[in-house]
């Protein structure tokens, strides 16, 4: 039976939720190292627990940004900034990477967005990326807008475009005519300018119908952007053959910044297959969370976005 595509509203909802399941399943393996299976043990080998889950800052930020787009017609920097500040002050984040803490001291003790945050190298973390997806769901925002959003917490190129890249993306999904994810490496190449982000994009392309997930991690799977945007790009276009729960498993299985490679990837999969592509028992497990009633909330808000 061929059902009908999902709605804006429905793609919005399933974005914010997929990612904060692959925040939530993902932030208790964080950089940790996988188990040896050649170690030999006396007697049986301890039993592996899943650690509990937890929304960190790759969901919060994603909220905070959502909150700030009601209407999307006012959304202004000052206005995310707000939210941001309102979010540190509330002492309820957790995970924050260097950049973004920086960030957020710099605009909490008064600094002007324009000069917070970090530069250089130390900056390409993908703390932009991670928090950039409700973007993609306002008409006519202008690209001025969108890197100084994007740097104000992360003053990198490379950040700039792992945010761009995951915009771009998001942006193709909601298109009327959108063909998922088929092509979206070929788009991205095609408007994506020279830069270490492109290459390993392009790396990732020629291996697209060979690679797993562990193939592509191999080639770095941190918090680096240009390690952690391609592998969720690549995870996302096996969502579809293998389901969400086991995409999730494999990102997990890799390693590395693994809460945020699971949300980024989520919330693409959530924006290109909608609801019915979470599984029910870890949305049921997602309510549990006491951050859910914030999110609930917000992701109730996107049925003003329209179609």
């Amino acid at each position: 039976m061929n059902l009908p595509p999902p709605t804006r509203a429905e793609r919005w909802t399933a974005c914010l939720l997929a990612g904060a399941i692959g925040d939530a399943w993902g932030s208790g393996y964080e950089n940790q190292t996988p188990p040896d299976p050649h170690l030999y043990h006396w007697g049986p080998a301890p039993p592996s627990v899943d650690p509990p889950w937890q929304i960190t800052d790759d969901t919060q930020l994603t909220l905070a940004t959502a909150e700030a787009l009601f209407p999307p017609a006012a959304l202004t920097v000052e206005r995310v900034v707000q939210s941001y500040r309102q979010l540190f002050r509330s002492r309820r984040l957790r995970g924050l990477g260097a950049s973004t803490l920086r960030a957020l001291r710099d605009l909490d003790a008064g600094i002007h967005w324009s000069q917070s945050g970090r530069q250089g190298e130390y900056a390409a973390g993908n703390g932009a990326a991670m928090r950039i997806a409700p973007l993609a769901f306002v008409e006519s925002l202008s690209p001025d807008l969108f890197r100084d959003l994007c740097c104000l917490t992360h003053r990198n190129d490379e950040a700039y475009l792992g945010a761009r890249a995951i915009y771009r993306t998001l942006r193709l999904l909601l298109t009327p005519d959108g063909t998922g994810m088929e092509n979206i490496f070929t788009h991205l190449l095609d408007e994506l300018p020279d830069s270490r982000l492109r290459a390993r994009l392009a790396t990732i392309a020629s291996q697209l119908t060979t690679a797993t997930i562990h193939d592509i991690a191999q080639l770095g799977c941190d918090a680096y952007v240009v390690h952690s945007v391609p592998l969720a790009l690549f995870a996302a276009t096996q969502a579809q053959v293998l389901g969400l729960e086991e995409m999730f498993r494999q990102l997990i299985a890799v390693g590395g910044d693994t809460d945020t490679n699971c949300s980024l990837a989520g919330q693409i999969v959530g924006t290109w297959l909608g609801p019915r592509a979470i599984p029910p028992a870890l949305l049921d497990r997602l309510r549990e969370l006491p951050d859910y009633d914030w999110l609930a909330r917000i992701a109730a808000q996107g049925a003003s976005l329209g179609d």
